[in-house]
């Protein structure tokens, strides 16, 4: 009878990927152990840091009411309406100001006026113009986020390999297929890092904004539950802001790796 060997790469694969799920994993189970012992051992209040374990049962229990949905569901909207809207506006326009000296000069100056100007200071203004609604959120998370995502994009455009600028025009490349050959693909690793640090900013500034006025999100959760000592509540919607944040994080990595490859073939 003939012997048939499976081939070993896959379970090879698989345990490469247990490995490094492991040591990826490690900092944060570390974390949830530390949180979990040092309330019980008393080195902490327990009143103001509850163990962890209390914290997953608030947060299941706000899960199962359908609360924890609710508010989630509010505070994506938000984010990811002004988070999309920064993107549609930031790139073509960082584009413009990388690319087109004259709409450089025009636009500079107004720009580094704003950028120096946080995003959480001008607040009050937003909500005065804009009333306490829907609105001055997603506009407040819309300029927080524009500035990474415009000045990568300007950045990306100006720092391209001037040898590549050279080559592509020595192959008689005009102006527009330059910048959708040449100058669009190797800006693309630039600008995604100002997509991501936007991503980051689109859940801190959301988070400050719900704060003030707001009957729905997260922010409105935590600061509901910290006006009422409701500290487990508490520190399960900073929890869920937190998985948020890495979802979103991952997703845009994911994102960012397909437009590399498609710019290195």
């Amino acid at each position: 009878m003939v012997s048939i060997s499976l081939p070993a790469v896959p379970a090879i694969r698989v345990g490469r990927f247990f490995r490094s799920a492991i040591t990826k994993s490690a900092g944060i189970l570390l974390l949830a152990a530390v949180w979990e012992t040092l309330p019980r051992l008393g080195v902490v209040d327990s009143t103001f840091l509850p163990p962890l374990s209390e914290v997953l049962v608030a947060w299941w229990d706000l899960l199962r009411s359908g609360e924890l949905l609710e508010h989630t569901q509010a505070s994506l909207t938000r984010s990811l309406a002004g988070f999309g809207l920064a993107i549609a506006v930031a790139i073509p326009l960082g584009l413009l100001i990388g690319w087109y000296q004259p709409v450089a000069n025009l636009l500079s100056p107004l720009l580094e006026v704003f950028r120096n100007t946080a995003a959480l200071a001008i607040l009050p203004v937003f909500v005065l113009i804009l009333g306490l609604g829907e609105t001055s959120k997603i506009a407040i998370i819309l300029y927080a986020c524009a500035w990474p995502i415009l000045l990568n994009t300007v950045s990306g455009v100006r720092t391209v390999d001037p040898l590549l600028i050279k080559s592509a025009r020595s192959l008689g490349l005009g102006s527009l297929r330059l910048f959708q050959k040449v100058i669009l693909p190797a800006a693309v690793p630039t600008i995604f890092t100002g997509i991501r640090l936007a991503g980051a900013y689109s859940i801190l500034i959301l988070i400050a904004a719900e704060m003030v006025g707001a009957k729905a999100g997260l922010g409105y959760l935590i600061n509901y539950a910290q006006f009422n000592f409701a500290v487990p509540e508490m520190y399960a919607g900073i929890i869920t802001i937190s998985g948020i944040g890495l979802i979103v994080n991952q997703l845009l990595i994911l994102t960012e790796r397909h437009f590399s490859t498609w710019r290195t073939n």
